[in-house]
């Protein structure tokens, strides 16, 4: 039987399964080890795959359960052109498999967060609500409002002794403020996250196979995009901003713009180099590291905060952001269950295991939440009770 060919599969469905996760016909035909023209057969319906080779195109590849495919039509289901708006159309529709499969976990997390919650944010007042942003008006007075909502004074930020402490903090104090953040390692490296904008649940989903420091930055610009009521999905090189329609170019331009104002505000900034030399391309790399350790950012958005000022040189910026990118290092492995509590949205995690505990959710239930196996729960839950970390 699993020779034979699979009757009452929908051609419509096949090419929707593969389109959704960014493959081409060419990669299926790769993947499967079959001829270019058997996909394009059964994307036609003229022919059809083996029972074999649909668990394979399902589970493997496409990523979806087998019963999608007996559908009698594609389900519904925006495609990242048309839900994200902040990356060039070329970008969107070259976005990786893994990528695919990342935006399509978040929104499962977010049906999840409104089974769990009742479709109702637990946060005493949500920052999306409460907040609004607006390229129109003042940055500084903007991002002074959001450091109030946060709780988050220049004091506390510059008495965190590293960058851990900092993203912790942080992203402690936008889940207080109705954001759910998530995390995971991205095998598409230039993506730096996404958010998916929400009535009462919001979402930002960040990479993290990168620095804590870029994380922190890519949390604030991703709540930004939230602030102004729209999905976002952005990429590290900045390049791609200038490809963008002007109404979406001045919208990255902003969010950017904002989350430095929030890390490194401009007046505390002003007052801590007033005395550095005039010529910043001559000096020591001291000069940014203090800097940078004071905010708990990087090096390179002290530089761009130079940069903007005009007191380096686009050159001498993207020279020295190059030089210090390539001298950074991938850490180790580490403990798969402290990895799965660091991507999970804590209040997410431990509402999960709290209903477990009422009964509320059988092991099973609570698992598949997680997104893992039942055999893990056990484990994972320990780490969850004992705190979030970054």
């Amino acid at each position: 039987m699993k020779r034979e060919p699979v009757v009452g599969i929908q051609p419509s469905v096949m090419q929707w399964a593969r389109e959704s996760i960014g493959l081409s016909i060419d990669d299926v035909a790769l993947n499967l080890k079959r001829p270019l023209s058997d996909i394009e057969a059964w994307e036609a319906g003229t022919e059809a795959p083996t029972y074999a080779q649909l668990e394979k195109l399902a589970y493997t590849l496409y990523k979806r359960p087998l019963a999608v495919f007996f559908l009698p039509e594609p389900p519904e289901e925006l495609a990242p052109r048309k839900e994200f708006r902040t990356l060039p159309d070329a970008d969107l529709q070259t976005l990786s498999p893994d990528t695919h499969l990342h935006i399509r976990r978040a929104h499962a997390f977010q049906i999840s967060l409104a089974e769990l919650f009742s479709g109702r944010n637990p946060a005493a007042k949500l920052i999306s609500r409460e907040l609004q942003l607006s390229p129109d008006q003042s940055l500084a007075e903007q991002a002074q409002k959001v450091r109030d909502f946060l709780g988050i004074s220049i004091d506390t930020q510059i008495s965190w002794s590293n960058e851990d402490v900092a993203l912790k903090v942080w992203r402690q104090a936008i889940e207080a403020a109705g954001i759910f953040v998530f995390k995971n390692s991205f095998k598409q490296k230039d993506i730096s996250g996404f958010c998916l904008a929400h009535d009462d649940l919001p979402i930002i989903y960040l990479n993290n196979s990168t620095t804590k420091t870029r994380q922190i930055f890519s949390l604030l610009h991703e709540l930004a995009h939230l602030l102004l009521d729209m999905n976002g999905l952005s990429k590290f090189d900045a390049m791609y901003i200038d490809r963008l329609p002007s109404r979406e170019k001045a919208i990255e331009i902003f969010c950017n713009a904002i989350a430095a104002e929030i890390l490194i505000p401009s007046s505390d900034f002003q007052q801590q180099t007033q005395n550095y030399p005039k010529n910043l391309e001559l000096v020591d790399d001291d000069y940014f590291v203090k800097l940078a350790n004071r905010y708990g950012v990087s090096r390179e958005a002290i530089l761009r905060r130079f940069l903007d000022q005009k007191r380096v040189s686009s050159t001498f910026y993207e020279q020295k952001t190059k030089y210090w990118n390539g001298q950074k290092k991938s850490g180790g492995g580490g403990d798969w269950y402290a990895s799965q509590n660091v991507y999970l949205s804590t209040r997410f995690a431990q509402e999960v295991v709290g209903q477990h505990y009422r009964r509320k959710l059988s092991v099973e239930q609570a698992a598949d939440f997680l997104g893992i196996k039942v055999k893990n729960f056990s484990g994972l839950e320990q780490r969850i009770l004992q705190g979030a970390s970054a």
